[in-house]
């Protein structure tokens, strides 16, 4: 056999196998036998082997694995793989639905679909090709697990069809069914090895197995349904899905009712009833409903906070329940000096993990439960994460228990707590003497999403502090070297990344370095509206209350808190440090186009022809103008696009606020 010919015999067998494939796993309506379907697979190994140089990457003989991974690589996701906010009740989901339709115009149409319970994952695809498949991560960074993908049968290596761009990234969950995790679990028993917990634990495992082998022969599966790309061919979420099964991924059933429209509160609650009741029938787990708006010109209007997107809500069903005793109860002091009462337990298995500690959020909420050391109380798992105390078995309550007294002084530093009005929670205001507050703020400072420090997490701060290096973050931008070599675990090499990481920190935008300095409520979106809107830190100090409150988003309770930081000289003191040190605290102005907008409010509404949404919000912003979410009478024009929504167009028409159109706008800014 020539070259020639052993390439093209290559592609048809690729090609071949890929489709039997894809009929196989993801349709279930194999065509043909499975020796045939081996026998064809082994013909392709042997020519792989005797022309290597054809062999794709993606051939259909990676399914069986055989890669050794040493260690995964860490990628950044090309978009970030925000998590959903979680509901507990279908109250939240009314509320959040009826949020939404004060947000954004028009009618609302919503896709429901099953929340898998796996591991979320993002696989890029080229040319048609699979290039990479990252895990989730923190959401901003994860693991390239691509060999081990490429073993899972529904994930296709090669697309089908037609339509897809050069280049997107698809994302789903990868999942474990019942019936391997079962079989398993029968191999281990048989052969006296301790059991898996469940199923999406196990796949997570599966999935940082380092030879692929193993990966491929514990039967993963998929649901892809997220499409990301930089000029997204489609309108809707529910349009992208459906094509995405065109070109061979493994979507939600419609005809399973896996994935729904839905017009309706009605409707959305109807879908999660019935999942609820029929979960359990199905051959893999889920742990609630995800609900997202449909149209893609909607979610651009209603964004994001800095951690989930505003159009989508997870709704988890009620999570497992378990009872044990109360050894003993503590207190944990957060940086803010806010007190979290924890309950220490008799060890009990729940949800898949071994639970030793459970949150008991306040006072109120031990008063409220009556939760006594001694008693044995029902615990769950919030979101299925994190263990809470929800009752109290008063049966079997010791005849020798005494009411629980909550603490009146700080666990870590004796001093007396108070409770705010209005407040659940008590705190330690001894801010700037309690040790772990100290610790807390630094370690905040230098975390990943603040001052991003590479080299001084957690451990680190805490050796630098009982060292009595560090008190408060400024202390960090004094630190030298003679200072650190001493220290265990601080090698030459060790000491030079961790000052060359102080260093490049000063680098951090201002808007990150506002976020860093820890103002109480100003979290990391807070923080990108305040450096837009007043520029540098002094601006920023020298507001006053109604100033503040005049910036886009600025609540009370945000203003509040501003002017109480800055009214305290310690505060006051440390960013003055900071900024001698070489910090930020001045956003980074981008000249202007002109100043033919300036004072002017707009609102934007519909789709553009020369602008993205972005994009034209940005001219606006270049043009000297402010862009405003909603119209008030303080608007000065509505810029309509195509598809304006119905309510804008009503609220300005009886406002008297004028509207303007794309091309009226290219003409008033030149």
């Amino acid at each position: 056999m020539t070259e020639a010919e052993a390439q093209k015999e290559i592609l048809t067998l690729t090609d071949e196998l890929n489709h039997h494939n894809y009929l196989y796993y993801v349709k279930a309506h194999p065509v043909i036998s499975d020796y045939d379907f081996d026998q064809l697979l082994n013909k392709l190994k042997k020519l792989e082997e005797q022309f290597p140089k054809f062999a794709s990457p993606n051939s259909p003989t990676k399914r069986v694995g055989g890669d050794i991974t040493k260690n995964f690589a860490t990628v950044k996701h090309k978009y970030p793989m925000l998590s959903l906010d979680n509901s507990y009740s279908k109250e939240d989901i009314i509320d959040w639905e009826t949020r939404l339709k004060k947000m954004t115009d028009g009618d609302i149409e919503y896709v429901c679909e099953l929340k898998y319970d796996g591991v979320a994952i993002g696989i890029t695809y080229i040319n048609g090709e699979m290039a990479r498949a990252v895990t989730r991560g923190d959401g901003e960074e994860g693991e390239d697990i691509t060999p081990n993908v490429r073993t899972i049968k529904t994930v296709p290596l090669k697309l089908t069809g037609t339509g897809y761009p050069q280049e997107f990234e698809i994302r789903g969950e990868i999942i474990l069914p019942r019936a391997s995790f079962d079989k398993m679990n029968a191999e281990r028993e048989a052969a006296g090895e301790p059991l898996y917990a469940n199923p999406r634990n196990t796949a997570a495992g599966t999935l940082k197995q380092q030879d692929s082998s193993k990966v491929a022969s514990r039967g993963l599966d998929s649901f892809l349904y997220g499409f990301y790309s930089e000029k997204v061919p489609f309108k809707s979420h529910y349009e992208s899905v459906i094509a995405c099964g065109g070109w061979g991924f493994k979507i939600p059933d419609e005809k399973k009712k896996y994935i729904t429209k839905c017009k309706s509160i009605d409707e959305i609650i109807d879908f999660i009833n019935y999942w609820d009741e029929e979960r359990r029938k199905l051959g893999f787990e889920i742990d609630g409903i995800v609900i997202k708006v449909n149209s893609y010109l909607q979610q651009q209007d209603l964004g994001f906070t800095s951690k989930s997107p505003r159009w989508a809500i997870a709704y988890k069903f009620k999570a497992e329940t378990v009872s044990t005793l109360v050894e003993s109860i503590a207190y944990q002091v957060g940086r803010t000096g806010a007190i979290t009462p924890v309950a220490n337990l008799k060890p009990v298995l729940l949800a898949g993990t071994t639970v030793k500690r459970a949150s008991l959020h306040n006072a109120d909420q031990i008063e409220k439960l009556d939760i006594r050391v001694g008693d044995t109380v029902f615990v769950e798992k919030g979101g299925e994460i994190i263990p809470k105390v929800v009752g109290v078995d008063v049966s079997k309550r010791p005849s020798t228990s005494v009411k629980h007294i909550y603490i009146e002084v700080c666990p870590e530093c004796g001093t007396g707590l108070i409770r705010k009005e209005g407040e659940a929670v008590h705190y330690c205001p001894n801010e700037w003497g309690c040790a772990v507050q100290l610790k807390g703020k630094i370690a905040h400072f230098t975390s990943r999403r603040a001052m991003d420090i590479e080299g001084l997490g957690e451990e680190t701060v805490e050796q630098l502090f009982d060292a009595g290096l560090i008190k408060t973050y400024a202390d960090i931008y004094d630190l030298k070297k003679e200072q650190l070599l001493p220290l265990e675990r601080m090698a030459e090499k060790s000491v030079n990344n961790l000052l060359a990481g102080i260093e490049k920190s000063k680098q951090v935008p201002f808007e990150s370095v506002l976020f860093a300095i820890g103002i109480r409520y100003v979290g990391e979106t807070v923080a990108k509206k305040l450096a837009r809107h007043f520029k540098t830190i002094d601006a920023i100090k020298a507001a006053s209350f109604e100033t503040l409150c005049e910036a886009d988003e600025i609540g009370d309770k945000i203003a509040q808190s501003i002017v109480a930081f800055f009214a305290q000289p310690d505060q006051v003191a440390l960013v003055d440090r900071l900024k001698a040190a070489g910090l930020q605290m001045e956003a980074v102005i981008e000249q202007n186009l002109s100043d033919k907008l300036k004072g002017l409010t707009l609102v934007v509404s519909g789709t553009f022809a020369n602008f993205s949404r972005d994009g034209i919000k940005e001219s606006i912003e270049k043009n000297g103008g402010k862009v405003a979410s909603s119209i008030s009478k303080k608007t000065n024009y509505v810029l309509a696009g195509a598809d304006m929504g119905p309510s804008k167009l009503q609220k300005a028409t009886d406002l008297g606020v004028k509207i303007i159109s794309e091309q009226e706008y290219i003409e008033m800014i030149g």
